[in-house]
């Protein structure tokens, strides 16, 4: 996923960006249009150590060995390879980002790794056999991103959340509180933790509801255009 300076190896899902909001503010953001994504998902515990799920995850994808997936589809050596082993056979995949971490209804942490876009449907999706890991279909989302550098630390992400609220406060947007950002946000990361901070490529992701995108994009596109 990168190296100990922040160089970025891995493909990440396509996006459009119809808004950059950079000028005169104090919390710069991006609005974003994702399409479909697929991605494997592993719930923990708040208390957990986060090495828990990330290794099963990683272990399902193949980046420690054989997959734990249950693959049928053979897939060229210049895109993920296939290693067989036993009476079943291991689908590798390659290795994607963001790597995102949400809280559930539940009140569970999960962490999702976003699948390579020939991943485009259910069916073409590796079988995970650890129990832990789940597929989830992710339809279209269009949502503001703010960018940051910096430690991993929770606390640290959430003050950017909470950031990322004010700002989204002082332009207006309709039904925008520090509460439901904080209950909403996801945390995306771009780069393995032996990256040196200050070359962290950090996020936070909140969706918004189409008149929430359409009051932002005909509020400030022109201004920020100026």
């Amino acid at each position: 996923m990168g190296s100990v300076f922040g160089k970025e190896s891995v493909a990440e899902p396509h996006f459009d960006v119809l808004l950059e909001r950079k000028h005169h503010v104090h919390t710069a953001y991006e609005l974003r249009k994702y399409g479909e994504r697929f991605a494997a998902t592993c719930s923990y515990d708040e208390a957990e150590d986060m090495d828990s799920p990330f290794k099963a995850l990683a272990g399902y994808i193949g980046v420690f060995g054989k997959p734990q997936n249950e693959g049928e589809v053979s897939i060229s050596m210049t895109a993920p390879v296939v290693i067989e082993g036993g009476e079943t056979k291991g689908e590798k995949i390659a290795m994607t980002a963001p790597v995102v971490t949400e809280t559930s209804d539940d009140g569970k942490k999960v962490m999702k790794f976003m699948l390579p876009e020939e991943y485009d449907d259910m069916s073409k999706i590796p079988k995970p056999t650890n129990p832990a890991i789940h597929i989830e279909d992710i339809p279209p989302q269009v949502g503001v991103v703010h960018r940051y550098h910096g430690s991993l630390e929770e606390e640290h992400n959430q003050q950017m959340a909470k950031e990322l609220a004010d700002q989204l406060m002082k332009d207006g947007v309709d039904g925008i509180n520090e509460d439901y950002v904080m209950e909403h946000y996801q945390f995306w990361g771009y780069n393995p933790p032996f990256t040196l901070p200050y070359f962290r490529r950090n996020e936070v992701w909140l969706q918004l509801t189409e008149d929430q995108v359409e009051y932002l994009v005909n509020s400030y596109n022109k201004r920020e255009l100026n």
